[in-house]
């Protein structure tokens, strides 16, 4: 038995069901996603050893593997993919046959546990009421830094899930994640914050807070308070692990104390379907900033921190060197190496 708390409610004791167990009840009653819409994709963590054993299933019945970024290996058959990612790591199955994968390869053959379907089993926490919070561009030489947060209970839970979403890191289409963002914003009884901070106030707020966990702290203590006036009676937050608890607590604005918010924070917070559409929301925002200023500048700025001086370099040879700040995270050790200034010690 394994005790799960739930914020304002009693200690509740739920079984570990193992898959035989909860496949044997299904038979008996109605499965779970037959009273859902069909279900295009599914994740899950793994262990390492799992990583390579279902490389291995997967080699073995004919799937086709191809190179894709930050993963360990991805595969395709039919109208199925497989990805299993390095953060994590984690499997994202997408597609048509996702059910029939999960059901009759995934879950007996690697998981070893019914997940598909019975996630309010698994993961009870993630259909109380709660905001997940979650950001895009902070690790990206070029554009804001966004911050988004969204309210979700059980019935707004099962609706996002049923419409396919995810962590949006593991979605590599721009068009998928404003499909997504726009299911997430008509969604009944959803509600949602996003803030942005452009380069330049994002300089300006890095040179106050002198840290970017705090900076963090601060953007996520914005949209709490934003998401408290309209869901006051809203007694958590949960977001990935970033800092600890003590520097989100000084942050915390005063709608939040007054009602003794919870805050936490968890590695793989992704994996709360409240997080994930954060993640998406704030993902929208971020690309759509990106491809606004490609759009007016006549050049496409790269995402990520990898390959950007050569676009930072003609922008600034073009435009002059104090333009870098409006389009760009200076406290990046780039922006030095591209302005042709020493590094400094201890940088970010």
């Amino acid at each position: 038995m394994v005790s799960q708390s739930v914020p304002g409610c009693r200690t509740a004791f739920l079984p570990l069901i193992p898959l035989a167990g909860l496949r044997g009840i299904a038979s008996m009653a109605s499965h779970p996603m037959a009273e859902s819409p069909a279900r295009n994709s599914f994740t899950a963590p793994l262990s390492l050893l799992q990583v390579e054993k279902l490389r291995r299933l997967l080699r073995e019945r004919g799937w086709t593997f191809e190179e894709k970024e930050y993963t360990h290996y991805a595969a395709r058959k039919d109208k199925t993919t497989v990805a299993v990612y390095q953060k994590g790591p984690k499997v994202l199955v997408q597609g048509r046959g996702t059910a029939e994968f999960v059901e009759f390869l995934l879950e007996p053959e690697i998981l070893g546990t019914a997940q598909l379907g019975y996630e309010e089993v698994h993961q009870p926490e993630m259909f109380t009421p709660h905001f997940g919070i979650d950001e895009s561009g902070k690790g990206d030489f070029f554009g804001p830094l966004v911050i988004a947060g969204v309210f979700t209970d059980a019935a707004i839970a099962r609706t996002l899930m049923a419409a396919g979403v995810q962590d949006s890191k593991a979605i590599s289409s721009d068009a998928r994640i404003r499909q997504l963002a726009d299911a997430i914003r008509q969604t009944p009884g959803i509600a949602t914050e996003v803030i942005s901070m452009g380069p330049e106030r994002y300089h300006d707020l890095s040179g106050t807070f002198k840290n970017l966990k705090r900076l963090l702290a601060w953007g996520h203590s914005r949209v709490i308070e934003s998401l408290l006036e309209k869901r006051p009676d809203c007694p958590r937050s949960l977001s990935d692990q970033f800092a600890h608890e003590s520097v989100l607590r000084r942050a915390i604005g005063p709608r939040a104390k007054d009602s003794g918010m919870i805050l936490e924070q968890r590695t793989k917070g992704e994996s709360d379907i409240a997080v994930a559409a954060a993640s998406i929301l704030a993902r929208e925002r971020f690309i759509d900033w990106m491809d606004e200023a490609s759009r007016r500048l006549g050049v496409k700025l790269p995402r990520g921190a990898s390959q950007v001086k050569g676009v930072a370099g003609q922008l600034v040879a073009a435009r002059g060197a104090e333009f870098l700040a409006k389009i760009a995270k200076t406290h990046f050790k780039t922006a030095r190496q591209v302005l042709g200034l020493p590094e400094l010690k201890d940088e970010d």
